[in-house]
C-alpha cells in the first residue's frame, strides 16, 4: 500500500501544473457585440493568467436571461454583463449574488456611478455611454432638451423611438427640462404628442440618421455617443450638445449567478476587466468607454467615447427600477399619444 502511493504521489508529480488548472471552466454570459476584439484583448490574456478554460455564450439580453432563470436551480453561467435595468430585474428573480467588493482590486478606481449602479450591492458597471442631442451648428442652437420641440426646430428633428434603448431617456431628459419628470413619463410623452405630426421621424435604428442630417432633412436628434463618429464624418458643422438637464445615457454592468461553483473565479476575471490596462485597451478600440477613472485616452478616442470624470458626473440615468416598472405603461402611452 505504501509502495502504491508513492507511486501515485510521483504520477501526480509528472503532471504539470497547467493541466490540473484547465480543470477549471469559467462560463459567461454576454453580448454578441465586438467578440473578436473580446477574444483577443479579454478572454485570451484571462485565460493565459489564470490558467483556466473561459466558455462564452452569446446573445441578446432577454434570452440570456430566460436562460439564467430556467437554470435558476443549477446554474449554467458563472458570470454574465448586462444592462442595469435587466440586473435589477435579475436580482428580483434571485439570480445573482451579492459582489463583495473588497474582491476586485480595481474597485476603488471605478467612477462613482458604476460602483454600485442599482444601490443593492448585485452589480458594477464596466462600461456606460452618454446620451444627448447631436444637431446643425449653422442651424440652431441647444441649451435645453425643451429646444427640441421649439416651432422653428421641431420641423427638424428626428427623435427616438419609445421602444428603443434611446427612447426612454431622451423622453426623462425632456420631461427634466418640461419640469414633468415623473417615472411614467407622461408628460414628455404628451408633449411629443402633440408635435407628432412636426416631427420628421421617430426613427429605429440611429444609422438613419447619418443620411437624413447629410440630405439635411433634419438638423437634430437625440443620440448615444457610441453612434457619434458616424456624425464627425459628415462634411457640416454638427455639435454634440450639453444642455443644461445634463445628459441622460445607459449603462453595462457585471453580476455573479447565485448558486455559481465558480464565483471566486467570476470575481478574479470581472477584477481583470475593470483593470486599467484591459479598460484602455477597449477603449482605444472604441469598443467601450472605461468605467475605470484612471484611463487615459488619445483625444481621437476620446472623441468618440463617452469619456472622463466631468462627463459621469453629468449622466443622469433612468433609475433601473423606473425602467423595469414603467415599461409597458411607456408604451400604452407612446400608442395612445404617438401612434408609433
Amino acid at each position: 500500500m505504501k509502495t502504491s502511493l508513492i507511486a501515485s504521489a510521483a504520477l501526480l508529480a509528472l503532471i504539470p501544473l497547467g493541466a490540473v488548472a484547465q480543470d477549471l471552466t469559467l462560463t459567461i454570459s454576454v453580448y454578441a457585440f465586438a467578440q473578436d476584439d473580446f477574444k483577443t484583448l479579454v478572454y485570451d490574456p484571462f485565460e493565459k493568467q489564470c490558467g483556466c478554460k473561459l466558455v462564452v455564450e452569446t446573445g441578446n439580453s432577454v434570452e440570456r436571461l430566460a436562460k439564467m432563470e430556467a437554470n435558476k436551480a443549477n446554474p449554467v453561467v458563472d458570470m454574465a454583463v448586462v444592462s442595469m435595468a435587466d440586473a435589477l430585474s435579475a436580482s428580483r428573480k434571485g439570480l445573482v449574488e451579492k459582489i463583495d467588493p473588497s474582491k476586485l482590486t480595481n474597485f476603488a478606481k471605478l467612477y462613482d456611478l458604476a460602483k454600485d449602479p442599482n444601490g443593492d450591492g448585485m452589480s458594477v458597471g464596466y462600461t456606460f455611454y452618454a446620451t444627448s442631442i447631436a444637431y446643425r451648428s449653422d442651424k440652431m442652437k441647444i441649451d435645453t432638451w425643451a429646444d427640441l420641440l421649439k416651432p422653428e426646430y421641431v420641423g427638424h428633428v428626428a427623435f427616438p423611438n419609445v421602444t428603443t434603448n434611446q427612447g426612454p431617456p431622451a423622453l426623462y431628459m425632456l420631461g427634466l427640462a418640461l419640469g414633468k419628470d415623473t417615472p411614467d413619463l407622461k408628460g414628455p410623452i404628451e408633449a411629443v404628442g402633440e408635435k407628432k405630426d412636426d416631427i420628421v421621424t421617430f426613427y429605429e435604428k440611429s444609422s438613419q440618421l447619418i443620411q437624413l442630417m447629410q440630405q439635411e432633412e433634419i438638423w437634430a436628434a437625440p443620440i448615444g455617443r457610441f453612434s457619434w463618429a458616424g456624425f464627425t464624418k459628415l462634411d457640416l458643422p454638427v455639435a454634440w450638445a450639453t444642455p443644461k438637464e445634463g445628459q441622460t445615457g445607459g449603462m453595462n454592468v457585471m453580476v455573479v449567478t447565485k448558486g455559481s461553483k465558480n464565483q471566486d473565479l467570476a470575481l478574479q476575471f470581472m477584477d481583470f476587466w475593470l483593470s486599467t490596462d484591459i479598460q484602455t485597451k477597449l477603449a482605444e478600440k472604441l469598443i467601450d468607454s472605461p468605467a475605470n477613472k484612471d484611463v487615459k485616452v488619445s483625444e481621437a478616442a476620446a472623441n468618440n467615447l463617452t469619456y472622463g470624470e466631468d462627463t459621469a458626473k453629468s449622466l443622469k440615468l433612468i433609475p433601473s427600477a423606473a425602467a423595469l416598472d414603467n415599461r409597458d405603461a411607456w408604451l400604452k402611452e407612446w400608442n395612445d399619444k404617438v401612434g408609433q
